[in-house]
């Protein structure tokens, strides 16, 4: 027996989709209600008002239930959205294009989490760092490799301590 579930994944500006393409010519034919779909999907990604997020849609085919699934915007993406600008560096070694505190750093690890390889919340930040030296992003107005080095010594544990 078949199964009659539909899954469309789309990359939709957070708290922005519309019953337009490319949503809307993927599930009409589906008999699905589309501005439920729509207002779930902007419901679910209003947090990431202008950045692009994946969102997966589940439907099932026969009692036009459906189900949304957000994905998370890339760690670039959400440095960006912190440091309101629009792109990273060209040049990241001589021209920086801003600065993250740490607690920011701390917050978009804490969002990429369960994306990340990292076993814990000092290992997501650090690898948030990586980011930023790419980026040309400052981090508490350093260099981001001074500041993961300073997390190998314990500069920042209060702020990094696990919430249990």
């Amino acid at each position: 027996m078949k199964s009659n579930k539909k899954s469309f994944t789309f990359l939709v500006e957070g708290g922005k989709a519309t019953g337009g393409p490319p949503i809307g010519p993927s599930l009409g034919p589906l008999g699905v209600n589309v501005m439920q779909v729509v207002n779930l999907i902007n419901e679910k990604t209003k947090e990431f008002l202008g950045m692009r997020v994946p969102v997966t849609v589940n439907i099932d085919v026969e009692t036009k239930e459906f189900n949304v699934e957000v994905g998370i915007p890339t760690t670039a993406a959400l440095i960006l959205r912190e440091l309101k600008v629009e792109k990273g560096s060209g040049s990241p070694h001589d021209k920086k294009i801003g600065n993250l505190t740490i607690q920011q750093a701390v917050k978009i690890a804490k969002i990429k989490r369960p994306q990340l390889l990292a076993k814990t919340l000092k290992a997501a930040v650090k690898e948030i760092l990586g980011t930023c030296v790419s980026m040309g992003v400052t981090v508490e107005g350093k260099d981001p490799r001074i500041v993961q080095r300073e997390i190998d010594e314990g500069k920042y544990d209060e702020i990094l301590r696990e919430e249990s």
